[in-house]
Formats: structure tokens, sequence, C-alpha cells
């Protein structure tokens, strides 16, 4: 056995296998996390998003329904207050990641998608959560929330 194949458990293995028999690479990110769940016989999503994207996390949980049961919590959940978390926060409601995991853990939830999350958010959130994550789309401000455009930016500086 290489080494590399160690650093794989059985579900990693599943989650490769599954992902490389796909049969239709056109598909749409969304198309193909979802077609990945049904292969892998999950019956439970999570969705954990920013507020920013309230809208879109509608239509991505419209749209999984259909075949899977969805759980969503967006990152102010539990509203806690920057000052509960923070020795020099104020009043206002701070993000959760943690909390969002711990939210979607308690719905047994087979996969997590992160929806927009910030930077530092989404680490915690991925590192909190008991079910894969996968990334469905991320947020960055100056670019449309499409960082590889940053990419460009950063090359035409260099």
């Amino acid at each position: 056995m290489s080494e590399d194949r160690k650093l794989y458990n059985e579900q990693y293995l599943q989650i490769m296998a599954e992902f490389d028999s796909l049969p239709d690479m056109s598909c749409n990110r969304i198309e193909l996390i979802k077609d990945l769940a049904v292969e892998m016989n999950y019956k439970t999503i999570g969705l954990a998003n920013c507020v920013m994207f309230t809208r879109e996390t509608k239509v991505i949980k419209t749209y999984l329904e259909k075949e899977f049961n969805v759980y969503s919590v967006n990152c102010k959940h539990g509203r806690l207050k920057r000052a509960e978390l923070l020795a020099n926060g104020d009043a206002s409601i701070i993000c959760n990641p943690a909390g969002q995991a711990e939210f979607l853990t308690s719905k047994k939830c087979d996969l997590n998608i992160s929806i927009g999350l910030c930077v530092g958010h989404d680490m915690i959130f991925n590192d909190q959560s008991k079910a894969p994550v996968t990334t469905l789309f991320t947020k960055d401000f100056t670019n449309n929330n499409n960082p590889a455009k940053a990419v460009n930016d950063i090359n035409q500086r260099s």
C-alpha cells in the first residue's frame, strides 16, 4: 500500500470513488454536490450560510429538499453578543460558526455545505463540523464573491 493511500479512511475512499464515477461532469457545482450526496446515500444536508446569502440559501434549500432533509442555519445563530465572546466587544450580534456546526450536528446532517462564510469563520465551522463540509461559494467583497478573480488582480499588480 502506498504511503498516500494510508491518508484515506473508508469514508474518504467512498467519496473519492463516488465522485470518480459520476457520469456527467457538465453539471454546475450545486448539481455535482446533489449528485454526490445521492451516490453517497446521504439523507440529511446542512446549509451554513452568511446572512448576506439568505436569498441564495433559500433557493438552494428548495432545490435540495426534493431529495433530502435539509436544515439551514445562518451565521447569527444563537444571537451571540460580541461582548459575550470577545473581551472588548459591544452589544452587537457576532457570527457564530461553532454554533452553526453544533446546530447541524444536532440535526445529524450527513453533509454540510458552507455558503459564503467569512474567512476564519469558515475555518472554525469546518473544524467543528462532524459531517464532511464542502464549500459552495466564498465571500469576496471586492470581486462580486468570485475570489478566483483576485488571482488575476494579484498577477496584474506583480
